[in-house]
């Protein structure tokens, strides 16, 4: 009990350093449980022994990681991606394993060995890519939706592949019918689960959520998860096929995403111990002695996957660019490879210097795969000269809609937000344009004659074509901090003086943003808690006056710009004679040589004119109702609020004294 309490430990305390430097870099956390593998494993330090009972209880890990696969298995995104899954992803994977089992056979390897070999290589990693798509905010730009669709395609093969490959290790005399017969099994097994499952499933969990205790709601997830994998286990196929379905079954239910919280924790620390057993199974001093052979794989892996990804892309979509992308972004081995692996080992269809190669390439291929997709767009356009063409032609596009416009507002994403906003503006008669990462959407806003244009505004030449040196406001209408920071760093550089808004979901990341130089932060779980606290006061019975002056209260709290100048709620409707005396806000900001530049606030008299100074923002951070005696620098930018002739009286005074 001791010695196994002292190899937990050790397997931990490395674990936690290795996955927080990970964390600290920006990698996924997956790789850090990878090296954990490789430097406390049995070729290398030796801390953990490679026992049978270490790999039985790693097999868990693939059984949750099936589950969760299944769980997002949903039949209506199949639809309407069908053309990118079951066609270029079916390209891709049968491309893939044909050129990798002809290539095998130069080397001497059997053809059986060839096919595993070439389904293992043709997975590539949705942990890594996926999160990386997001953090880049490409995952609705055309590589982005071609990568997802081959990584959909790829985790439905696995399935099909999990079946084929144990079968492959028997003889060849018997290979014909083995196969024929793990497959029918599967068909007939497949074809009961799901027909009978769906019935017998939903009616059984609504009792056990009936009785409104989340342990025995538990309990219930893993005894079906791990009965349906015993049961696929017991009819001569894999653990992980019966995970699968029964991912897929609860996925058809409203229980879904309970079940996909409630598991994650056990599926990520399952998961990490698989991947450590994996990185046990790595000898150096094997890798050392063939590193010709690993370089070799390696090469044959990563631009020889990138090639014919990106060939099958051209002939999909016709666009270098976008082809060039999705290989460079499909390029590295994944984590189903990892499993398939595992598999073929256990059957001897691979030889053990062969199999310690390949792990080598592959994992070394994953390490890559941060740095080929960070570095995507600058070999493109030096692969590719014609990107070159194309992004100054999509760059005259955007040009051309913003050229006539002038003080206008720049819309960054045109979804729900971007498009309420958008109504908003047209009502008051503000011109804007648009950008949006979704052609589809695009193209239907450009049909109803509404100047939306396809552009990454996370791109700073894309926001220079929108005319951002001649705009008054900049929205970005999407949840996305990554992108966010970096639509906000390029307007700090070029328009420090521009305010941004930006949407967020919640107020987790408020501060960053601001920090950044937003000038708000509008979150949309605090406009919702406003909301629903509003209609539960008037169903008490709250008067409407007094709901009323409860959310300006709230709002001049939480947004600054609007603290203090909330008028009772009679005076709202004003005329459009005097909409011009209504106070307004502008933003100046100051330059070297300007006359408020070294001078106090109160030097400059601002109150004569009826102008108030509503906050400064300084190095990005605002200050709300700024002293008098506050002294003025270049780059400072004033938040003024007053009617529009005195305003312009007031800048004049900031400039010329």
């Amino acid at each position: 009990m001791g010695n196994s309490l002292h190899l937990i430990l050790i397997l931990l305390a490395v674990a936690v350093g290795v996955v927080v430097l990970c964390r600290i870099f920006h990698l996924p956390a997956m790789l850090g449980y990878l090296l954990v593998g490789i430097l406390i494993g049995p070729h290398a330090l030796g801390w953990i022994p490679d026992t049978a009972e270490t790999r039985h209880l790693a097999e868990f890990g693939v059984v949750f990681l099936m589950f969760s696969i299944g769980l997002e298995f949903s039949l209506a995104r199949l639809r309407a991606m069908q053309r990118l899954v079951f066609g270029l992803g079916t390209a891709q994977v049968a491309a893939t394993m044909l050129l990798v089992m002809f290539s095998t056979l130069f080397f001497a390897l059997d053809w059986r060995a060839g096919l595993a070999l070439g389904g293992i290589l043709a997975m590539s990693s949705t942990a890594i890519v996926s999160k990386l798509l997001v953090e880049r905010a490409e995952l609705n730009t055309p590589h982005g939706q071609k990568i997802m669709g081959v990584l959909l395609f790829q985790d439905l093969a696995v399935v099909p592949l999990i079946i084929i490959i144990p079968a492959l290790g028997v003889s060849g005399a018997d290979l014909g019918s083995m196969v024929a017969l793990a497959m029918l099994k599967a068909a007939l097994l497949l074809t009961a689960l799901l027909t009978f499952g769906q019935r017998l499933l939903r009616p059984w969990f609504h009792l056990v959520a009936g009785q409104k205790s989340s342990e025995l709601f538990m309990l219930n997830v893993l005894l079906f998860t791990l009965g349906m994998a015993w049961l696929t286990e017991l009819s001569g196929l894999s653990l992980a096929l019966g995970a699968f379905v029964a991912g897929m079954l609860i996925s058809e239910t409203e229980y879904r995403y309970q079940v996909e919280e409630d598991i994650k924790p056990f599926r990520d620390v399952l998961l990490g111990l698989f991947f450590v057993t994996i990185g046990m199974m790595l000898d150096l001093q094997a890798v050392v002695a063939g590193w010709g052979w690993v370089l070799l794989v390696l090469l044959i892996l990563i631009p020889f996957k990138a090639a014919v990804v990106a060939l099958l892309v051209r002939g999909f979509a016709g666009e270098w660019g976008a082809a060039l992308r999705t290989g460079l972004g499909l390029a590295q081995a994944g984590e189903f490879g990892f499993v398939l692996l595992t598999l073929a080992g256990g059957v001897q269809l691979l030889p053990p210097d062969v199999m310690q190669n390949v792990l080598a390439a592959m994992l070394i291929s994953m390490l890559i795969a941060p740095f080929l997709i960070q570095h995507a767009e600058a070999i493109v356009r030096r692969v590719s000269p014609a990107e070159w063409m194309n992004r100054a032609m999509q760059m005259h596009q955007i040009a051309v809609s913003s050229m006539a416009s002038k003080q206008h507002i720049i819309i960054c994403g045109y979804g729900r937000s971007g498009q309420s906003l958008a109504k908003f503006l047209t009502e008051e008669g503000i011109s804007f344009i648009a950008l949006d990462l979704d052609s589809r959407r695009v193209r239907e806003a450009a049909d109803a004659g509404e100047r939306v244009v396809y552009g990454d505004a996370a791109k700073r030449e894309v926001l220079m074509a929108a005319g951002l040196m001649r705009a008054k406001a900049l929205a970005i209408t999407y949840d996305d901090k990554h992108s966010a920071l970096k639509i906000l760093r390029h307007t700090q550089s070029a328009r420090p003086d521009l305010p941004v808004v930006v949407r967020t979901a919640d107020d987790t990341h408020i501060g960053a943003l601001k920090q950044a130089g937003a000038a708000e932060v509008v979150a949309e779980v605090t406009e919702g808690s406003v909301m629903l606290a509003s209609q539960a006061l008037l169903l008490s019975g709250v008067p409407l006056s007094r709901v009323i002056r409860q959310i300006q209260e709230t709002r001049a709290k939480r947004y600054s710009m609007f603290s203090g100048y909330f008028r009772d709620t009679s005076s709202d409707a004003v005329g459009e004679s005097t909409e011009s005396l209504q106070r307004r806000f502008q933003n100046v900001m100051l330059n070297e040589g300007d006359a408020a530049v070294g001078k106090c606030i109160k030097e400059m008299k601002l109150d004569d004119l009826n102008i108030e100074v509503n906050a400064v923002r300084r190095h990005n951070v605002e200050g709300s109702h700024p002293s008098g005696d506050m002294v003025l620098r270049a780059g400072d930018v004033l938040v003024m609020l007053g009617q529009a002739v005195t305003l312009e009286a007031a800048e004049k005074r900031l400039r010329k004294g």
